[in-house]
């Protein structure tokens, strides 16, 4: 129906009375102004510093985390970090450890013996808007205590392709006879076969775990709550020919003599230089390789176990980022730290990180990034449905913890059997006692 002029001029005084109704309204004391809300919006915000720390044995990685620090840092000038990783002899748990002890325990850290420090009340469960960034981080005690920076890492054989090629190997091993005889052929054309860094404590679990996964863990995960328990020995079969093969390595000659003073950071250099034709080690150390010589040829193998089987270091353990139960329980430092935790693992800045360090993804989120060939290699054998997936002895946790404090130890004695040249089973009966008086200690110190 059509409207009347009568009609349409009471509408027009009706929008005209809403308007100025409105305008009123607008200069009332309780409503904010433009310029009020754009001073609202523009407050700075609260300055806040924390402190970091994580592992410094891998230099592309220490890059990496120091990039992303300063990356976040740029984009939140309120926000302070303070960097208190330092590389050194100490063990990362051994750092650790004493920072705790003055007092420095880091407001972010990067936890690796995760079931000591969460029973000590160190460090604090997951916030939820942490643990919603991951599709798997496993618990502990039903809860989560970190979150994962990196998918677990393979350790492999890295090999100089023109060292193979000198020494007539004209294919990776699918035996682990066939690794021998691979030894064997570079030691008769006058190569050293295998460097090692063994002035740093860390690197001896490279070897001693992936004999220690080949003969015991591949096929008994559970074997460290029976060790505690009393039901295994380190003097059983398992255990026994996992440090033979491994001290074979030493006594026929297929290590560097130099090994007690070889640092791991000085291995690329061993391997690129022709001093060495192999480095066992993780994905982490190819940017490094390249580094050292960018047209330095190389490749990458799992080594097969006795029975032809590739069991490697590849399941999700409890290792990653945790928030200190000191900063968890300060609101500003929480909320930081969160921040910084969800830029480290957003898309654009993870993915940088993932190809410095070769990593494996843990997030949620599909990140990509182009990877080496080498890298290539590890992520088949990794999605190989064949691929044995273990964890290393120190890596297990709730009723197969091992002793914290036995590892470290244990790295120790195998480097004075080495230098006396006397492996015996007596070494692994001390192994035993060390575990069980461990054991015993840590339980009393609980009461």
């Amino acid at each position: 129906m059509a409207m009347t002029k009568k009609t349409i001029a009471v509408s027009l005084s009706s929008v005209v009375a809403l308007s100025l109704v409105l305008s009123a309204c607008g200069t009332g004391s309780n409503t904010s102004s433009p310029a009020a809300t754009t001073a609202a919006s523009a407050a700075p915000k609260k300055n806040v510093t924390f402190s970091i720390g994580y592992a410094t044995g891998d230099p592309a990685g220490k890059q990496a985390i120091a990039d992303a620090v300063a990356a976040f840092t740029k984009a939140n000038p309120n926000v302070k970090i303070n960097d208190l990783s330092e590389g050194g002899m100490a063990s990362y748990l051994d750092w650790l450890k004493t920072k705790d002890a003055v007092g420095e325990f880091p407001d972010l850290v990067e936890m690796r013996d995760t079931q000591l420090f969460s029973e000590a009340g160190k460090i604090a469960e997951l916030p939820p808007e942490w643990l919603a960034l991951f599709s798997d981080a496993p618990k502990l005690n039903g809860k989560n205590w970190t979150a994962p920076i990196v998918g677990n890492p393979p350790h492999g054989i890295i090999y100089s392709k023109k060292a193979y090629a000198d020494a007539g190997v004209t294919a990776e091993p699918k035996t682990y006879d066939e690794f021998l005889a691979i030894q064997e052929k570079l030691k008769a054309k006058g190569i050293t076969p295998i460097t090692f860094g063994g002035k740093d404590i860390f690197h001896w679990g490279f070897w001693v775990n992936k004999y220690l996964m080949d003969n015991v863990f591949g096929d008994d995960p559970n074997w460290n709550s029976k060790r505690t328990k009393g039901q295994a020995s380190f003097t059983d079969a398992g255990p026994m020919q996992a440090m033979k093969d491994f001290n074979e390595l030493f006594t026929k000659g297929y290590v560097d003599k130099g090994w007690a003073s070889t640092a791991d950071n000085q291995t690329a250099s061993m391997l690129v230089t022709g001093k060495a034709a192999q480095l066992f080690s993780g994905p982490w150390m190819f940017t490094q390789i390249s580094q050292a010589d960018p047209k330095f040829e190389f490749g990458w193998y799992p080594v097969p176990d006795r029975k032809g089987r590739i069991i490697v270091n590849g399941l999700n353990n409890i290792q990653g980022w945790s928030i200190s139960t000191k900063a968890n329980q300060d609101a500003d430092k929480k909320a930081a730290i969160t921040e910084f935790v969800k830029f480290f693992f957003s898309k654009d800045q993870y993915s940088k990180y993932l190809k410095a360090v070769n990593g494996i993804s843990t997030t949620k989120e599909a990140i990509t990034y182009e990877a080496s060939p080498q890298m290539k290699r590890v992520l088949d054998v990794m999605a190989d449905s064949k691929t044995i997936k273990s964890l290393q002895i120190n890596a297990f946790f709730g009723d197969n913890q091992m002793p914290p404090q036995w590892r470290n130890w244990y790295y120790k004695l195998i480097q004075e059997w080495l230098t006396k040249g006397d492996f015996s089973e007596a070494y692994m009966k001390r192994a035993d006692a060390e575990w069980d008086a461990n054991i015993k200690a840590n339980a009393a110190s609980k009461k």
